[in-house]
């Protein structure tokens, strides 16, 4: 009997080996396991996500995934990716910093990998759901590390509510999460199930909430207003607009009033500009401000091509010793500004592929449905909080992105398939 439960017990796992089917359902829950992480840990994040393409090798469909990649929204990237890689024979840089600039660029070849197997697979949203779920325990262990500043794990942390990361990288995610569920919720007004509209509305309430008593970034207060206009010009009539918009100023204004933690984010804007415009002190504006005047000058110096991949530390360290640098404005290969990084390493050319890639993506999401919501949202995120960071070539910003895009995509393009043979079968 035993060893017949054996004979069975390996016979099905032979069977599992051997079908297309269960090598499918293992990516999808390694894609699953990577967004769970990703809030969490940038090392499970890598090796979940390394997991997840080896376990699409054994039944790829080579041909079929090869044909994928001449779509112009799996070209740009790629695109990307290869210019940095050619950029490292212009540059001046040591080729240890020209490989290691082109890594961040890397993650983007994972985009139309995912954009191709979400095409075929039917669990896309329980990666929305995970992403989800994940973000609302984060926001709890938030408030708690708020209240006891000795449960985060990270040393000498200074940044209020913050167990893992940075303050940064949890309001992009508590931004994504709290906006990508206006949809549902209203789709649930709409059909008139008002507990589990509720629920997912005290969800994403709890996520702003966190932001203004706990900490933001500002980077999330300018796109936050940016992200609700996209979502009510789509998907609301100009009166519920104007309802919504008289709610949401009276928020704001109760948060404003209750919340020291939001008057000391939104005053940082003004101070931190008086205090390098004015005083020659470095601030975070102030550093800002001096990387992209900087950077517009090296772009200058080679516009077509750039100055070559790697070599954004070596012009910032070169012009840091002139007495144009403000006095105490740390030296980074990084201006924080996508458009800018890319720039000054490829010039127009970079710059063209980039700005390609956004409008291409922005436009595979313009049908209705959450799919189509949750990419255009990652795409508007991505866009306008790269006008204050390179977070296309940040880890966790850039792995949302490509996330983001490739499974909310890849549902899109999926459905797009699926629509002709219903009319066929109708016919």
């Amino acid at each position: 009997m035993t060893a017949l439960a054996r004979e069975t017990t390996g016979v099905m796992l032979w069977r599992r080996l051997r079908s297309p089917a269960a090598w499918r359902e293992t990516v999808d829950l390694f894609a699953i396991l990577t967004v769970a992480s990703l809030p969490w840990s940038t090392s499970l994040a890598a090796i979940f996500n390394a997991a997840l393409l080896l376990c699409m090798v054994p039944f790829l469909d080579v041909k079929a995934f090869l044909q994928s990649l001449k779509r112009p929204i799996c070209a740009a990237p790629i695109a990307l990716v290869l210019l940095a890689l050619l950029g490292t024979l212009w540059s001046d840089a040591p080729w240890g910093a020209r490989l290691y600039a082109v890594n961040p660029t890397v993650k983007l070849l994972v985009l139309p990998v995912l954009l191709y197997h979400f095409e075929r697979s039917s669990r896309g949203h329980w990666v929305f759901v995970a992403f989800l779920v994940s973000c609302a325990l984060l926001s709890v262990m938030s408030w708690l590390v708020a209240f006891y500043p000795n449960l985060s794990i990270k040393p000498d942390n200074v940044e209020r509510g913050i167990f893992v990361k940075n303050y940064i990288d949890q309001s992009q995610e508590f931004t994504l999460c709290a906006v990508a569920l206006a949809y549902p919720i209203v789709m649930l007004l709409r059909e008139k199930r008002y507990w589990l509209a509720g629920l997912l509305t005290a969800l994403a309430l709890s996520f702003f909430v966190n932001m203004a008593y706990v900490v933001v970034s500002r980077t999330a207060l300018v796109t936050v207003p940016i992200m609700l206009g996209v979502f009510a010009l789509l998907h609301l009539k100009w009166r519920s607009i104007a309802i919504i918009s008289a709610a949401l100023l009276v928020g704001a204004a109760l948060a404003w009033q209750a919340s020291p933690q939001l008057r000391k984010t939104v005053d940082t804007f003004s101070s931190d500009y008086r205090l390098y415009t004015q005083e020659n002190v470095p601030t975070s504006i102030g550093e800002r401000l001096e990387y992209w005047q900087k950077s517009i000058q090296f772009f200058r110096q080679a516009p077509l091509a750039g100055n070559g991949t790697g070599s954004m530390f070596g012009l910032f360290d070169k012009v840091s010793r002139s007495a144009e640098w403000v006095h105490g404005v740390r030296v980074f290969p990084n201006p924080h500004n996508q458009t800018l990084a890319v720039a000054v390493q490829w010039g127009i050319i970079g710059v063209v592929v980039l700005y390609a890639m956004w409008i291409l993506h922005l436009l595979l999401f313009r049908g209705d449905g959450l799919a189509n919501w949750v990419g255009l949202l990652v795409v508007v995120q991505n866009v306008f909080t790269s006008l204050f960071n390179s977070h296309l070539f940040d880890f966790h910003e850039g792995w949302m992105y490509v996330i983001g895009v490739g499974v909310a995509g890849g549902m899109v393009l999926g459905a797009g398939r699926a629509e002709p043979k219903v009319g066929e079968a109708g016919s």
